[in-house]
């Protein structure tokens, strides 16, 4: 009998986020046109209703006793592809257009900035002001906002949107959308990648460990956003603005993905060559671009659609690769009998299915730096009744 899901509430935050995209590219395919100021009312809320979901989560889970060690996974892998998403929400509200793509790098990257940190800090630290907080109460708030005054208040130039900051030069003739990309990278991107860095050379340097080792992570994420994201012509902007992001997503969220299960299972500190795999398809990109300048300019190839299309099939195959193979290992080596589907639910969603410990077939398993206290298995109504206690 099923007593609780309470990864629902990640999950059900994050299916906002979907929407909420969904509706922005409804309404604004290209993301340069205004939509009606409902969509933007309704992105605000959603994204709201993400925030509060994604913060009562783990406190729900710790108050009823059922989280699990592979709930972080899940959870993680669920912020790292609401960046994608959020920017595209965001892009249809600010009429950002193909500047969407770097609203989507600015947020990707703190968040694989905080995730690195805490892989090598084993310490989730959140400086005062936060992304996860107050950055994101500053969107949502910009979507309330332009419900009011209409979007088409991001196009202007920022001297006009902000009469009292004509004043600041350069800034002021730029529209407004991407001043604000301009601000968020000086007041938010750069200080935040420093206090990443800061904290990991502190620590690194204390174990008396090599900065460059976890520098060449950092790299790694750094090279997963470069595409050809400067040369696709307007006809693929939606390919740009879908796959682009969601490709790029999926391949971090690989990477993440095994950093945080190496984090668990406390493997040595360092890049892994698992981690690497998405790049694979790199080379195939870059040389499908230098064939456009072997025909004079022109086009490559094979069409920039097909390859980003390519490379978010490849991407994704990659993390369905990755999750399947992490829940085929761990039920193997738990013995768990039968029923793989149900073992793969509750690794991965952290199911709590019956909590009778009177029942046989009990394990102690450490799992890294998280001990798993409790591993119930009812031998007699079958391998589904499960629960994880940490």
């Amino acid at each position: 009998m099923l007593h609780g899901f309470f990864f629902q509430i990640t999950l059900t935050g994050f299916i906002f986020l979907v929407i909420s995209a969904v509706i922005g590219y409804i309404y604004s395919p290209c993301l340069d046109t205004a939509p009606p100021r409902w969509v933007h009312f309704a992105h605000g809320l959603l994204l709201f209703l993400y925030q509060t979901f994604d913060a009562v989560d783990g406190k729900q889970a710790r108050r009823t006793n059922s989280s699990s060690p592979l709930g972080e996974l899940f959870d993680h892998g669920c912020d790292a592809l609401a960046c994608a998403f959020e920017a595209m929400a965001f892009g249809s509200t600010a009429m950002c257009g193909r500047d969407t793509f770097w609203f989507w790098v600015i947020s990707a990257v703190p968040f694989f900035g905080a995730t690195w940190e805490h892989y090598f800090t084993n310490t989730l630290i959140l400086p005062v002001v936060n992304g996860p907080t107050e950055g994101l109460m500053l969107i949502y708030v910009g979507h309330f906002f332009t419900a009011i005054v209409g979007a088409e208040w991001w196009a202007q130039n920022f001297g006009n949107s902000m009469p009292f900051l004509s004043w600041v030069p350069f800034i002021n003739a730029i529209p407004t959308n991407r001043a604000v990309l301009y601000l968020m990278i000086a007041f938010g991107v750069i200080p935040t990648v420093y206090f990443n860095v800061s904290n990991v050379y502190k620590v690194v340097q204390s174990r008396n460990g090599s900065i460059l080792r976890a520098l060449a992570m950092v790299i790694l994420c750094s090279i997963m956003t470069l595409n050809s994201a400067f040369k696709i012509c307007l006809t693929h902007l939606v390919c740009l603005l879908t796959a682009l992001p969601l490709c790029g997503t999926l391949g971090r969220s690989a990477c993440l993905g095994r950093m945080i299960l190496a984090h668990l299972c406390d493997e040595p500190k360092g890049l892994k060559t698992n981690m690497c795999m998405s790049l694979l398809y790199l080379p195939f990109a870059v040389a499908n671009a230098l064939t456009a300048k072997l025909n004079d300019g022109r086009d490559p190839l094979v069409d920039e659609f097909w390859v980003l299309l390519g490379y978010c099939i490849f991407t994704a195959g990659l993390y369905l690769h990755f999750a399947t193979s992490v829940i085929h290992e761990i039920t193997t080596a738990l013995g768990l009998p039968g029923k793989k589907l149900e073992s793969f639910l509750m690794l991965t969603f952290g199911w709590q299915v019956g909590s009778n410990a009177a029942k046989p077939g009990t394990w102690h398993v450490n799992f890294g730096l998280v001990s798993v206290t409790d591993l119930y298995l009812d031998t007699v109504s079958g391998p589904s009744l499960i629960v994880i206690d940490y």
